[in-house]
């Protein structure tokens, strides 16, 4: 068997044992094995690549945050957020849709975990919502298509795993992420508030105060939910001023959560901290796990040079950078929809790094790219993790979900996926004021 059809046979192996449904590190494993069969590649110098790859300093973030949104979401935190929220939204007709998606982006942001965003918010709004006669179909497919903001908004699991895949900083990646998320979170706010105006007949009334009585309630709300308030500021505040890394904030997260669970918000008992250590610990086990074989596979694909042959193949095609990185774009999404996010980053990130750089991109816009379609990947079928649970969560068949999310992918996302591709400015502009240019290897100006 020729190297290049070895290397193609893998990687429609690999994404072939993810779609039939064993765990996500033994396709990476499987693959790793067909390589070792069919190119002879040493494994036992793999095996010592792959060890010290996972000895990363960096890696130390993910199950820090993991732990983080686990127990954000045992404590009160985002009931915090969603109460403050309310006050901005008394006066429009269905307000908590746009609640809901500001609270995933806040809440996203000091989790940095899509799902524990979509279990902690949706927990807390989905019955608030189902008590004031919000259609169900819309409001779980609005909280579904919210949820990666958590991907998106830093910090972001993902991001730490695609800088130490291709070896760029991390707070570059999480910079470049910041203008995405938030023009994604504003075209959903407005797709949702647009959305329920249709049915504002079947909706309560909404709130009318006088401002001296708003102003009372908004200041008593602020006071009650500081604690949840100031973790934002703090984790964000702490890793854009320079106060910590990454890593440090992620463990000053954990620590605080804790902290605000059991002494102010009093809502996390021993046996509910022990849960979330222990899952915690598995969800850990496991992605530490799928990214040594991950890295082991990529390994073997960057020393065959399979990088280059993606490069040769696409400008072959088409030397345009326009069609190429439709190209690309289009090899993202599908990858998206079959595996989940992590598993999208460690194939694409370095993999197809070097065909965005030959396009002249900088790294850190095509983390942005990236970060957004694998955020797509999420709510679509047939992989689709956050379309499931939150069908599992808001008790809604799949099938009345679907359409509306359909939209969301059109009128929210697809702007957004655009825009991060053919707009440079949009990822790299914080990371060109924050950092300086030097760290865009290709400056927009």
């Amino acid at each position: 068997m020729s190297l290049g059809l070895a290397m193609i046979t893998s990687i429609m192996f690999l994404i072939l044992i993810i779609v039939t449904g064993p765990p996500i590190p033994f396709a990476f494993a499987g693959a790793c094995t067909y390589l070792v069969a069919t190119i002879g590649v040493n494994p036992l110098i793999l095996m010592p690549s792959g060890y010290n790859s996972i000895q990363a300093y960096v890696l130390i973030a993910l199950p820090l945050f993991i732990l983080a949104g686990s127990l954000m979401s045992s404590s009160s935190i985002g009931d915090g957020l969603v109460k403050w929220l309310e006050c901005f939204t008394e006066k429009i007709h269905g307000g908590l849709i746009v609640v809901s998606v500001v609270a995933c982006a806040l809440f996203g942001a000091v989790s940095g975990s899509g799902t524990a965003t979509l279990t902690c918010i949706g927990s807390v709004l989905g019955p608030k919502m189902q008590e004031r006669n919000y259609p169900k179909h819309i409001y779980a497919a609005v909280l579904c298509c919210a949820a990666p903001l958590g991907l998106l908004i830093p910090p972001s699991g993902i991001q730490i795993i695609f800088a130490w895949s291709c070896n760029v900083s991390v707070l570059g990646c999480f910079l470049a992420i910041v203008g995405p998320g938030l023009m994604l979170a504003l075209l959903e706010c407005i797709f949702g508030a647009i959305t329920m105006r249709k049915y504002k007949d079947q909706l309560p009334p909404v709130t009318t105060r006088k401002p001296i009585e708003w102003t009372k309630n908004f200041g008593k709300t602020t006071v009650s939910t500081l604690p949840a308030l100031f973790m934002p500021v703090l984790i964000l505040g702490g890793i854009y001023g320079g106060i910590f890394t990454p890593v440090e904030a992620a463990g000053v997260s954990c620590i605080y959560a804790l902290l605000v669970g059991v002494f102010l918000y009093r809502t996390m008992k021993w046996k509910t901290i022990k849960q979330s250590f222990f899952e915690s610990g598995v969800t850990t086990g496991v992605m530490i796990l799928l990214v040594l074989f991950a890295c082991i596979f990529s390994r073997i694909l960057t020393q065959e040079q399979m990088p280059q042959m993606i490069a040769r193949a696409l400008t072959s095609v088409s030397d345009n950078k326009i069609i190429v990185l439709l190209m690309v774009n289009l090899f993202l999404v599908i990858l998206g929809m079959i595996c989940d996010d992590t598993a999208g980053t460690l194939i694409a990130g370095p993999l197809l790094l070097p065909v965005v750089t030959q396009c002249g991109l900088s790294p850190y816009q095509y983390a942005a790219i990236l970060g957004v379609n694998l955020g797509m990947g999420c709510i679509t079928p047939p992989c689709a993790p956050f379309l499931y649970l939150a069908s599992r969560l808001f008790k809604c068949p799949v099938e009345k979900i679907i359409p509306h999310v359909g939209k969301i992918l059109l009128f929210c996302y697809l702007p957004v996926l655009i825009a991060v591709t053919y707009w440079p400015a949009l990822s790299l502009t914080l990371v060109k004021l924050v950092m300086g240019p030097k760290f865009i290897l290709f400056p927009f100006s």
